[in-house]
């Protein structure tokens, strides 16, 4: 396949984001922007936000995860739908009833301003480093099938990508999301299942065949239920699964944007159930896909298993015994799925910059506006920043990266609102900020120390631990409150 196929395929992608984008963004404004004026069809909105849960990582890394994992990573997806119905029944009637913009808005209602600046800091840093992440793994690709062949440098690429996505999200914001995460899903969907279609035809197999030789594979393996200590223990990835979703969508303003884009509480949580569901479905389409790929690399004189997990796809969809259009389905699912992630991440990061750390809602329209473009910019800089670093540093696969930062960020957060959501004191809030910076970092030294002296592998549960650090750090500094009850009195 050769760079000009490549930039073919971006380019005419980009062309049908711009048109979507363009009638979406028709009279947008502020409200729009922010929460889509809350007109967004629910059908939509779950067709796009399972989309939306599926980034670049997760087209490049997970098909090969099943080399040392095999189908481990559903354990945890199964956690998902648990955490999805979680998030639909509580945060979901909460976020409505309170009419929140940003979803940070919550912690200062409850707590104050510093609990309030704390969440909204911890879900930048977080967002930030996981959507640049996410990003910066498709623009590695790109990079080896086109950008590199033409002798352009990995910076210029960032740049130019990252200069494409701020364009198409100026102006509609979470409106245009919503429809650009619709065209990403149908693409990722299809491209999934056309790759699958064509390795299966190019290993000889029928559909009984292709089922039959997925499933006596070892790569198939499902359950892990053999060794507590493992990574990959069932009841470890199921776990963190309910509680990762719940951080990751429930307490994510990227997620919760879309979602709070639904007309009412109930429509969003038809989104939340349908959506989640529906992941589960397209996360197993993936881990097959990856089998194929092995079977494929297996079977074919000359090739060889790639040094790093997040190449297999790549080296298969652009072998030359693979027909043509499996390297442009393979080109245009990664990029539908990228750059619909970083665009949705670009503008969440901006309405909570823009709302929770400069105030926002206290400016009139005008200044609102033009303080919210500048912004928008900023966070596109800074992310292309962020992936420029992570490119000389990286030296693990995509999706463990992306989780196990996950788990370090969105500790505090989950931390704060569980707090908020089941006690009844208020908290010293000026000192907040303290207990949600030590959390992360007691957590590492655990995880060292459990390590080198049990030998016990601390995985995505490293989530709940930083969580609970944290909800214990502001249960020491509770005091008596004199106007909240929890949540539920409500």
């Amino acid at each position: 396949m050769t760079p000009i196929i490549v930039l073919a395929t971006i380019a005419g992608y980009f062309v049908l984001l711009f048109i979507v984008s363009a009638v979406a963004g028709r009279g947008s404004n502020n409200a729009s922007f922010f929460t889509g004026s809350r007109q967004a069809p629910w059908p939509v909105v779950a067709f796009a936000t399972m989309g939306a849960a599926i980034s670049g990582v997760t087209f490049i890394s997970v098909p090969g995860m099943v080399v040392a994992k095999g189908y481990s990573y559903l354990q945890m997806v199964l956690g998902f739908i648990v955490g999805y119905v979680a998030i639909a029944f509580v945060l979901v009637p909460l976020f409505y009833r309170k009419n929140l913009v940003s979803i940070y808005g919550y912690l200062e209602q409850r707590f104050g301003l510093m609990t309030y600046r704390s969440g909204a800091w911890f879900f930048f840093v977080s967002k930030m480093l996981g959507a640049s992440v996410r990003f910066f793994v498709v623009c590695v690709v790109l990079q080896s099938l086109a950008f590199g062949p033409l002798g352009v440098p990995f910076v210029v690429n960032v740049v130019i990508t990252i200069a494409l996505i701020w364009l198409y999200t100026m102006q509609g914001g979470v409106k245009t999301v919503i429809w650009t995460d619709t065209l990403k899903s149908f693409c990722l969907v299809m491209s999934v299942v056309l790759c699958i279609i064509f390795i299966a035809r190019g290993l000889g197999l029928d559909f009984a065949g292709m089922v039959s030789a997925v499933a006596s594979d070892e790569t198939s393996r499902l359950f892990y239920f053999d060794d507590p200590k493992s990574g990959e223990y069932f009841w470890k990835q199921f776990t963190a699964g309910i509680f990762m979703v719940i951080a990751t969508s429930g307490l994510d303003q990227d997620m919760m944007q879309r979602n709070l884009a639904c007309r009412n509480s109930r429509e969003s949580q038809k989104n939340m159930i349908v959506s989640g569901v529906s992941q589960f479905f397209v996360i197993a389409l993936f881990l097959v896909l990856g089998t194929l790929l092995v079977l494929y690399v297996r079977n074919t004189p000359g090739m060889s298993m790639p040094e790093k997990s997040d190449e297999l796809f790549g080296l298969v969809a652009s072998h030359g015994a693979m027909p043509l259009v499996v390297g442009v389905v393979f080109i245009l699912g990664l990029i539908s799925a990228a750059y619909s992630a970083a665009g949705s991440a670009l503008t969440s990061l901006t309405t909570s910059f823009t709302v929770d750390i400069l105030g926002g809602e206290k400016l009139d329209e005008r200044r609102l506006t033009r303080t919210r473009k500048w912004v928008h910019v900023a966070m596109s800089a800074v992310m292309g920043v962020v992936i420029v670093v992570f490119y000389a540093i990286s030296d693990s696969d995509a999706i463990s990266a992306v989780y196990t930062l996950a788990s370090y960020t969105y500790g505090p957060i989950l931390g704060l609102f569980a707090f908020g959501l089941a006690m009844r004191q208020d908290v010293r809030d000026r000192l907040v900020p303290v207990v949600c910076v030590a959390a992360p970092a007691i957590c590492y030294f655990v995880q060292r120390m459990l390590l080198d002296e049990f030998g016990y592998t601390m995985s995505f549960e490293l989530l709940l631990l930083n969580a609970a650090v944290t909800f214990v750090g502001l249960l020491l500094l509770s005091k008596k409150s004199k106007k909240h009850g929890t949540e539920s009195d409500k």
